[in-house]
């Protein structure tokens, strides 16, 4: 299994790296466009590699790994979370543009289930974070519950703003960024850059910084799709 294990390594590597260069892409170029698509489809695979590598190497080390100690397996519920991070944002982020024409309430299992996951495997890795005295369990995973409260409400109610599946594509993708850059910066940024991975602020600044561009976008396209239209003099002057 050690064999495989490698295999899974070197296949999370390249495809993290790949997706790391790709993510940025789809967000400068034009949206809808020939490279928004192109890259943005070769990013989703590639991030459906990441998702399985991780989840892999991550069950791998807490189940099979006799040698494992405590700080390999903290790390590897850490690639656990990254894993159904990655895979649910990114099912997300496509799966509204399969629905966008929807009226009324979304209620397909596969949507719901995925939602709930991510909740659930937030929530929960956090308190083992918290058991464990890890800061990062802690206070990453939490995004997990967020997301899913965000998704569930998108699913369960009927849309009711213009374009609104434009919003939520750029939240699952950018969410689906936030763990790519996270990864980044615990496992590789600290190996390139031949610095600690101990610093909560490092741990957390993908989530601080691309948070807020995801607020960006959103609002942008709010104003641009369901701006409020001008009273007319007729109905200033009622």
């Amino acid at each position: 299994m050690e064999e495989l294990f490698s295999v899974f390594r070197v296949a999370h590597i390249a495809a993290g790296f790949l997706a790391l260069i790709l993510f940025w892409l789809p967000l400068l170029t034009k949206k809808g466009g020939k490279i928004h698509n192109r890259t943005g489809w070769i990013y989703v695979w590639s991030m459906a590699v990441v998702a399985i590598s991780a989840f892999y190497m991550g069950v791998y080390r807490v189940a099979f790994d006799d040698a494992a100690d405590s700080g390999r397996i903290s790390f590897s519920w850490f690639l656990i979370f990254i894993s159904i991070l990655s895979a649910v944002s990114a099912l997300y982020g496509m799966r509204v543009i399969n629905y966008k024409k929807r009226k009324v309430a979304h209620r397909n299992p596969l949507d719901i289930t995925a939602a709930v996951i991510l909740g659930l495997a937030g929530g929960g890795i956090s308190i083992y974070g918290i058991l464990l005295t890890s800061p990062l369990l802690i206070y990453f995973p939490l995004i997990g519950p967020l997301l899913a409260g965000i998704q569930l409400k998108y699913w369960l109610k009927a849309p009711a703003k213009k374009m609104h599946w434009v919003y939520e594509h750029f939240g699952g993708m950018i969410a689906c960024g936030i763990s790519t850059v996270t990864a980044f910066t615990v496992f590789g940024a600290p190996r390139v850059l031949n610095i600690q991975s101990t610093s909560l602020v490092l741990w957390l600044l993908p989530t601080l910084v691309l948070v807020p561009v995801m607020i960006g976008f959103i609002v942008q396209y709010d104003r641009k799709y369901n701006r409020k239209p001008k009273p007319s003099a007729q109905e200033i002057s009622k």
